[in-house]
């Protein structure tokens, strides 16, 4: 079977055709464990299908993460799907849309061979995120006797963001609150955590726990949820780098209080890793 792999800022994916998919004789839960088993598979933080037959759009997706929970949408997932389907001509244009769990997606291949994804308009009513609390700005939980100050906010998928101080070490907090957060009873279908370092008013400092993965390199929907979050707060600017660990994308929100309902902008890099047969 021909897999292949690919990453957005070292978040990483195995990427299929349905007909090699085919091949697994397994579901596709099933299979994205299989596949995104780093010690007994290929290892990814999630797997990608392309749907050649989604109505709609001009193209669709299957992606599950590596615990084989389907995921409505994925950033760096987006951008990688969007170069592979380009560059195997599954659709002829650069600029074209995707059919989702979240929604119609529409990414671009730029002149620079980065990918532009419009991730659509935020979502920040507590129902639709879902959110219990009807207050989901500003939001005080408590975890482990700590209360983190946090922002629940949807980008097709339910994210809690957390700004905290400069001295604070990020991938500890992630890797130690993340899951209690992830879990909570806040979020009926859990959520992905953000916990974000304020640089300046145009570049921010990101680390993600993802739901249905645990820490990842990168996070394209939850760079974009910290975005808008900051600048509903007031402390950013509407164009915004954002530093991951596994490298650094652009964010574009020209939203505020008054108007929140505008699309979000990610740009940033796809990257082959390779491509092989697997056994």
């Amino acid at each position: 079977m021909r897999v292949t792999k690919m990453h957005g800022c070292g978040n990483d994916f195995v990427i299929l055709d349905y007909n090699e998919f085919l091949k697994l004789d397994m579901d596709m839960s099933g299979a994205a464990k299989k596949l995104c088993d780093r010690h007994f598979g290929v290892g990814a933080d999630g797997l990608i299908i392309p749907n050649t037959e989604a109505e709609g759009a001009d193209i669709g997706w299957f992606f599950y993460n590596s615990d084989g929970s389907a995921a409505q949408m994925c950033g760096n997932g987006m951008r990688c799907f969007a170069k592979y389907v380009y560059d195997r001509k599954l659709v002829n244009k650069k600029e074209f849309t995707v059919k989702t769990l979240a929604g119609i997606i529409t990414p671009q291949i730029m002149d620079n061979d980065e990918v532009r994804v419009n991730m659509s308009k935020p979502i920040l009513e507590s129902e639709r995120i879902p959110f219990v609390p009807a207050d989901n700005m500003g939001y005080k939980m408590a975890v482990n006797n700590i209360i983190f100050e946090g922002n629940a906010v949807s980008m097709g998928n339910p994210h809690f963001v957390i700004f905290v101080s400069p001295e604070e070490n990020l991938p500890e907090l992630a890797k130690k609150y993340g899951p209690l957060i992830e879990t909570s009873a806040e979020f009926p279908e859990k959520t992905n955590v953000e916990f974000v370092k304020l640089t300046s008013t145009d570049q921010i400092e990101l680390c993600v726990w993802e739901r249905g993965c645990g820490i990842t390199l990168a996070c394209g929907t939850g760079a974009c949820a910290s975005v808008v979050v900051g600048i509903l707060k007031g402390c950013l600017k509407n164009s915004v780098q954002v530093k991951l660990p596994g490298g650094v994308v652009q964010i574009d929100w020209d939203g505020n209080k008054v108007n929140p309902y505008r699309d979000v902008f990610l740009t940033g890099p796809a990257e082959y890793v390779f491509t092989a047969d697997l056994n």
